[in-house]
């Protein structure tokens, strides 16, 4: 004792002192108002002391009655020879009360905290949500789990040899810390607005999912992004199939984008200066590439018609010659340079990377198709990151969330930054898409996605899942405003509608009109929109 007093001294310390862990509190997700989307509520972690327990039967009856547990299990936990055995974790405050009234010996509530989503389905597919363990599961969550992770704290008490607490000894706590908070560029508003139109859009196309998402496209900052149906943050497990459930079909599923993707088959062309606006065409209704004939939209033909008709009328056969005409090895040369081949670095996890050809195993009748929109498959956050640099001058942006950081005591801590890669295209080229687009609204095959005193811009498309024998379409619409200077971009992608009509300009371009005339009065009262 007198040589080795200290080592000894600690030794029984250890042995004497039990401890038990406060999880740590995560920090608040906010939207670009810094209205709460995600923060935290006052919870109990309920354990039993065996050796603490002075009336079993009592214990095993209240626990198994408050909890909601049978009282088998709980006689299981009760009759373990342990310092302590956790029962349940995050239980309701009123609960954790209910149980500290009866006054029982052996069994302790600490204080936690659980996670908690005032807007319950609202941004559920983007925000995702912790587990029981305070840790991101999905979504944001999990982008920004390090930053929004709080530091755990700590419970001590000192028992006797059979494990007693002291009487007289006052517990020590090391208090538990708060995280992070995430500010985002979500708009709570906004978000209703596009939810509201997803959830209706569903009902009355009898659709599998609706996917909007609304965006910058000058800086890549996100609103809104919703594919219904969404499900209950505060209650995720309740939904059936939970993997499908949670997954967000905007960033983690490719599809065939149909003529939407003529945009860029057009920027291409205009890039590289093989088609000028009054260039002439001619559509019977097919065009026979090698021994394939490929029909437009319109089997009666559109007859001799420009390249601006020709995109107005979203005429395949136009659009299949301006393939032709820049070549399969030009053609994915820009496919690359235009970064439809990497992955968009968005700030969610599981993002899909696109699917296409190997260069050498485009032949005609692949390029053909591809220009129309058909035989590869990319994200519909690709789709829009991509069209963004054909609209805005020419730069590549990182679409994305994050916005800021924030201590606890609200300072900003960090301003996020995403990457941008300029030169994508020229500005002549972005100019002259702009106003092809604004056409396509005013005049062409996107004229219900048109409202009155605004300029918009935008394209169409009725595409097709494999095989196509079984009939299965997707009805989209790419629209932006203002042509002169985008800075909102909202796409509308209903998946399998089942309701009769499947033509984007019939369901998908309405439903966009409609999200427009909400949101753009709304945008220039906050600045986003001139």
């Amino acid at each position: 004792m007198i040589v080795k007093g200290d080592y000894y001294s600690k030794k029984a310390s250890a042995l004497q002192e039990r401890e038990r862990d406060i999880a740590g509190i995560r920090g608040d997700i906010v939207d670009r108002n810094e209205r709460i989307i995600a923060t935290n509520e006052t919870a109990y972690n309920i354990s039993v002391i065996h050796n603490q327990i002075t009336d079993k039967e009592a214990v095993i009856s209240v626990l198994s009655s408050e909890l909601s547990i049978d009282e088998k299990t709980i006689r299981s936990k009760v009759d373990k020879v342990t310092s302590i055995e956790k029962i349940k974790n995050n239980v309701s405050k009123k609960t954790g009360d209910k149980i500290l009234s009866y006054g029982l010996a052996g069994i302790k509530v600490d204080e936690s905290s659980v996670r908690y989503y005032p807007l319950n389905e609202l941004f559920s597919k983007v925000i995702g949500f912790a587990g029981a363990d305070g840790q991101g599961v999905v979504g944001l969550e999990t982008t920004y789990d390090e930053i929004l992770r709080g530091t755990p704290g700590r419970i001590y008490t000192v028992c006797d040899g059979r494990g007693v607490e002291v009487k007289g000894y006052k517990e020590r706590r090391e208090a538990p810390q708060k995280g992070d908070t995430l500010v985002t560029t979500l708009d709570i508003n906004i978000q209703r607005v596009c939810e509201k139109n997803a959830m209706m859009a569903y009902a009355q196309n009898l659709a599998d999912s609706v996917s909007i998402i609304a965006l910058n496209p000058k800086n890549g900052e996100i609103y809104a992004m919703t594919d219904y149906p969404e499900y209950n943050l505060n209650d995720p497990f309740s939904c059936e199939n939970h993997d499908e459930a949670w997954r967000n079909g905007c960033v983690s599923d490719t599809y065939e984008p149909g003529s939407v993707f003529k945009i860029i088959t057009a920027g291409i062309a205009l890039e590289e200066d093989v088609v000028s606006l009054d260039d002439r065409f001619y559509c019977p209704g097919y065009i026979t590439v090698e021994d394939r004939r490929i029909h437009c939209h319109k089997r009666t033909g559109h007859g001799s018609e420009t390249f601006v008709q020709g995109i107005q009328n979203s005429c395949n056969p136009v659009f299949i010659d301006l393939g032709l005409r820049i070549g399969s090895e030009r053609y994915y040369a820009d496919f690359m340079r235009f970064g439809l081949l990497d992955k968009t670095g968005i700030d969610l996890p599981g993002e899909a990377a696109t699917i296409m050809h190997q260069p050498d195993k485009i032949g005609q009748v692949e390029l053909a198709t591809i220009s129309f929109g058909q035989s590869f498959q990319l994200t519909p956050i690709e789709l829009m990151t991509t069209v963004s640099s054909l609209i805005n001058g020419g730069n590549r942006i990182t679409p994305h969330i994050g916005k800021e950081i924030h201590g606890t005591e609200g300072t900003v801590k960090e301003v996020l930054s995403f990457e941008q890669t300029s030169g994508i295209c020229s500005e002549e080229t972005s100019d002259t898409l702009r106003k092809l687009l604004e056409g396509v609204v005013a005049e062409g095959s996107g004229k219900n996605a048109k409202v009155e005193g605004y300029a918009i811009g935008g394209k169409t498309a009725t595409s097709q899942t494999l095989p196509r024998s079984d009939n299965v379409y997707i009805a989209s619409f790419l629209g932006f405003y203002p042509v002169d200077d985008p800075a909102l971009m909202v796409l509308v992608k209903i998946n399998n509608p089942k309701g009769g009509a499947y033509y984007g300009g019939t369901i998908a371009a309405p439903v966009a009109a409609e999200i427009f005339r909400e949101i753009i009065p709304y945008a220039q009262e906050i600045g986003v929109c001139n």
